[in-house]
């Protein structure tokens, strides 16, 4: 694995304080774009609002209420004492019942908005993976190249999941918690104006503290994470080539190394932990005094008569529930943060140049017969790079083309511009003398069969698997198919035959089976053009024999295009195109390219060398 390829982070994304937080690059223009695609939910949006907002309220009144109930209590004990009736359990009932009701209501507003949110959050993720998922098929094959697979697949599953969760948890939390402070400090005001100036000195105490413990904690969470990034690389890179490892006898290194790394992981993580587990017994006790001083004040209050006994235990729960929204607006802004760095890499995504859109008036290929012309075709992947410089050939139906060159001279690129996996930089590329630009795409790989040297097989039945070529076959096609490529009676010694479940990696049968199936597989499709790349790379030579039987009678009238390093499999062909830094240098048949004495035959005799 090469070390500089970028690995996706492992772990879900922190938001705990002092954890750093990636950020958007463009948050305000990231933010529109979600909130446009937001739009199409704005009345679920609204009730969501409403009833978060009424859920809210309904929370706030309750301690007052409580507190109400508790005045009751004390003077109905202090009149008891005093030789009266005492507690009116009536009045203190109808309290109860109020609150009771009160909460009741609060739970069932914000159950109600919090599935209507979820519904949301979970409609947007669809939306986003299907969009994602319909633009993946829309994508120019440069797009893959120039990012990993786990990028990719990163923005299917971690960024749309960073975004479900954080729609889920924000919106909610960010109205109840603008809501509960605003309310909250009405009701404390309302209770006593003193008491609630004394209740905010804490509050720039807290935030002074927090922001000295962020301070230092972030730098050590920052190095965390890029050393459970090293961390999980190194393991990752180091299982994966467990068997390289072993053989060069690298287990120490290894060790040493890992052990270096999980060293300053160690330091990093306990740091930052401890740091940030002070702020909570550090804001406590900031807290604790708050109660102190607001007890005290409460008790002259209430002694001069200004407030009731029962308006401190509410005060005291208002104090309690004033500073739980401070800390979960801070969390939101982290979410919100989050949330327009993962919406950000999808829209990039969503956005990013298609391939250039196929012809308003497609040809039909109904009819062709295979003839191919290649006009003076310039490549490159990049544009300041060009592989392809001046390609010329013509091809004629029913002929079988080999395509031979060393590392990196441009065979397969020549069959990805054919099938028009890219598109050329000038030139032309001729089917029967039409120009493969004037075709849909999608019917245009419809006249091809590939087999290629890295083989792909799914999760599902061989039969299945073989079929995937022509998904109308019948199953005795499929047989057929793969009696042709010497596949029938390997499958037959499976326990269940041809439906065997092959799993998601195929290491239930071997790689030169794997390229059999895929033989079968382009046998079944039974195309106009076909093209073998490396296709008998992974079988034994006694088998390679029999592929190469079945080969000739599938090539049989269809243009062939074979792409070979080992050249003794391709003396047959018509003609062998040679190929060096992206041009033709020589072409001919077997017996004409070693008479001239050139390139090809100085590649064909070293082979012999070595096999000899």
């Amino acid at each position: 694995m090469n070390k500089n390829d970028k690995k996706p982070k492992m772990g879900g994304p922190r938001h705990g304080m002092g954890a750093p937080v990636e950020k958007a690059k463009d948050f305000k223009g990231t933010m529109k774009k979600l909130l446009a695609y937001l739009a199409g939910y704005k009345w679920a949006l609204l009730i969501v609002f409403l009833f978060a907002i009424g859920s809210t309220i309904f929370s706030i009144i309750g301690p007052t209420i409580l507190g109400d109930a508790i005045t009751e209590i004390v003077n109905g004990f202090i009149d008891k004492i005093s030789g009266g009736k005492g507690i009116n359990f009536n009045a203190l009932g109808k309290i109860l019942l109020l609150l009771i009701g009160l909460y009741g209501i609060s739970s069932l507003f914000s159950f109600i908005q919090g599935w209507i949110t979820t519904e949301i959050a979970q409609r947007v993720s669809y939306k986003f993976r299907k969009s994602i998922s319909e633009k993946i098929h829309r994508m120019p094959m440069g797009y893959f190249d120039s990012m990993t697979h786990g990028e990719i697949l990163s923005r299917v599953t971690n960024d749309v999941d960073t975004l479900s969760q954080s729609l889920n948890q924000s919106l909610t939390q960010l109205i109840t918690s603008v809501v509960s402070i605003v309310g909250i400090f009405i009701m404390m005001i309302r209770i006593s104006v003193p008491m609630t100036l004394l209740a905010l000195l804490t509050i720039p105490i807290s935030l002074g503290i927090m922001g000295a413990v962020v301070k230092k904690s972030q730098k050590h969470f920052q190095k965390q994470q890029e050393y459970l990034g090293h961390v999980n690389g190194l393991v990752e890179e180091v299982y994966g080539g467990h068997n390289i490892v072993k053989a060069f006898n690298k287990e120490e290194d290894f060790i040493k190394d890992f052990g270096k790394k999980n060293e300053t992981l160690y330091e990093s993580a306990w740091k930052s932990q401890f740091l940030s587990g002070l702020m909570h017994p550090i804001m406590q006790f900031v807290g604790n005094l708050g109660y102190v001083g607001v007890a005290i004040l409460g008790g002259y209050l209430t002694i001069n008569g200004r407030i009731q006994i029962g308006q401190i235990q509410t005060f005291f729960q208002y104090i309690r529930n004033f500073t739980h929204p401070i800390t979960q607006l801070a969390q939101v802004a982290n979410m919100f943060q989050s949330t327009a760095a993962a919406s950000e890499r999808v829209f990039e995504f969503l956005e990013a140049a298609e391939e250039v859109a196929d012809t308003d008036t497609p040809l039909s290929i109904e009819g062709l017969k295979g003839n191919i012309e290649f006009k003076h075709v310039n490549f490159g992947y990049n544009s300041d790079k060009t592989i392809i410089h001046d390609f010329n050939a013509k091809i004629y139906d029913g002929q079988k083309v080999a395509i031979v060159g060393p590392t990196g001279a441009g065979k397969t690129t020549i069959v990805k511009l054919l099938m028009r996996f890219y598109d050329i930089n000038s030139g032309d590329i001729l089917i029967d003398g039409h120009n493969i630009k004037d075709f849909e795409r999608s019917q245009l790989r419809r006249m091809f069969g590939m087999v290629l040297q890295d083989t792909w097989l799914y999760n599902g039945t061989i039969m299945d698997n073989i079929r995937y070529s022509k998904l109308d076959a019948t199953d005795e096609e499929v047989i057929k198919a793969a009696k042709a490529a010497h596949v029938h009676h390997f499958i037959m010694t499976l326990p269940d035959g041809y439906n065997m479940v092959l799993n998601e990696e195929s290491t239930n049968i071997s790689q030169g089976q794997k390229q059999l199936l895929t033989i079968a597989r382009a046998i079944l499709a039974d195309p106009k053009i076909l093209i073998l790349d490396e296709a008998t790379s992974s079988v034994d030579t006694r088998t390679e024999i029999l592929i190469q039987k079945a080969m000739d009678n599938l090539m049989k009238g269809r243009t062939s295009f074979i792409i070979a390093h080992r050249l003794s499999t391709i003396r047959d062909a018509d003609i062998i195109l040679v190929m060096k830094d992206g041009d033709i240098i020589e072409q001919g048949n077997h017996e004409e390219l070693l008479a001239k004495g050139g390139f090809y035959a100085k590649l064909y005799n070293s082979q012999f060398e070595q096999i000899a």
